[in-house]
């Protein structure tokens, strides 16, 4: 054997995390991959105990103590930062002097990753390479898991946004105005809900055609949406009605000023292709207070009833929903009593 230790090359080879320590502790030899772990401070020269401290077995400050747990794993850790931890085995020679074999164990892949080793550091049979392998295989295979999970995700994400939302104008849809009603009722919240129909919308349709019907009922919902709070929602039901939930309501006045906005910008000509489309807009209003017992049924129902006192009063108007239909006493009419048409 110690023939083999002299010749530090072999050792080098089959060992290099190894430490070759003499019979008064001082390190006389330091594998080159152990030597990479402290690269400005060559080891060969110090004393074995002052650079590593023994952490288990417990009880060890000196040589007598350490040649005494020969063939004992143990849990080492340097004594300058940064403080890894090591595994050794050491293994006494004839003349007091003991080679210690050193290893990260089960912190290979942080030990390789935080002094950039390669394979080539290791011994090829030491079965840490096929670990770190094993390990990087895991790490990739739960990337590629982790990317997956996401991608199928956002399409979850994306199909369930598609399934609230209407295609032609991007507004929210009926599925989403009654999930967000059912919610508001359950939580006993105070809101408002806005039914909106536009007034001489077929005689765009009739004249013009449906791609002139599709551009205005794009305008409108961008209309809509800006003249409404972020934190209301705008619901497109369908042909050119239009629902809007308002959570929050502070007073009736807010409740006009939205509703006003809306009617005075939609009584604004639209263009399309050279040609000129005037609609304007009827909405029926409802103001759930807080606590009020409603079901998502009757809410609409109370909505369409005010819509419907609107169209009956001369269109370009908003009502709100009051408990006697037939005494409606808040009617605010149009500010320029357009009588809508589509036309060039």
């Amino acid at each position: 054997m110690s023939e083999v230790v002299q010749d530090t090359a072999v050792l080098d080879i089959l060992c290099p995390m190894h430490l070759l320590v003499s019979a008064t502790g001082f390190i006389r030899h330091a594998g080159p991959t152990v030597q990479k772990l402290r690269p400005q401070s060559p080891m060969a020269g110090r004393q074995f105990l002052d650079t590593v401290a023994v952490k288990r077995p417990r009880g060890i400050h000196g040589m007598e103590q350490l040649r005494e747990v020969t063939g004992v794993k143990l849990h080492l850790a340097f004594r300058d930062a940064p403080r890894t931890e090591l595994k050794g085995l050491l293994v006494p020679l004839g003349d007091g002097r003991m080679i210690v074999n050193l290893s990260f164990g089960i912190s290979i892949f942080d030990g390789v990753q935080d002094y950039a080793l390669t394979n080539a550091d290791f011994a090829a049979t030491d079965l840490a390479i096929e670990m770190l392998y094993l390990m990087e295989a895991k790490s990739a295979a739960m990337e590629a898991s982790r990317r997956l999970n996401l991608r199928l995700q956002e399409a979850r994400i994306a199909a369930e946004e598609q399934a609230f939302t209407d295609i032609l104008t991007g507004l929210k849809n009926r599925r989403a105005l009654n999930t967000v009603l059912e919610r508001l009722i359950a939580a006993g919240e105070g809101f408002a809900v806005m039914h909106i129909d536009l007034d001489y919308f077929k005689a765009v349709n009739d004249s013009l055609g449906h791609a002139a019907g599709d551009h205005v009922l794009q305008v409108v919902a961008r209309i809509m949406v800006q003249e409404t709070r972020s934190s209301d929602m705008v619901v497109r039901l369908g042909g050119d009605e239009f629902t809007v939930v308002l959570p929050d309501v502070r007073n009736e006045g807010m409740l006009r000023r939205i509703g006003q906005r809306i009617i005075d910008r939609l009584e604004e000509p639209i263009h399309f292709k050279g040609e000129v489309c005037k609609v304007s807009a009827s909405i029926g209003t409802v103001w759930m207070q807080r606590g009020d017992c409603r079901t998502r049924e009757t809410v609409l129902a109370n909505a369409d009833a005010a819509l419907y006192a609107s169209k009956h009063a001369g269109r370009a108007r908003h009502t709100f929903y009051k408990a006697a239909m037939g005494e409606v006493a808040s009617i605010d009419t149009p500010a320029s009593g357009q009588e809508g048409a589509c036309g060039s």
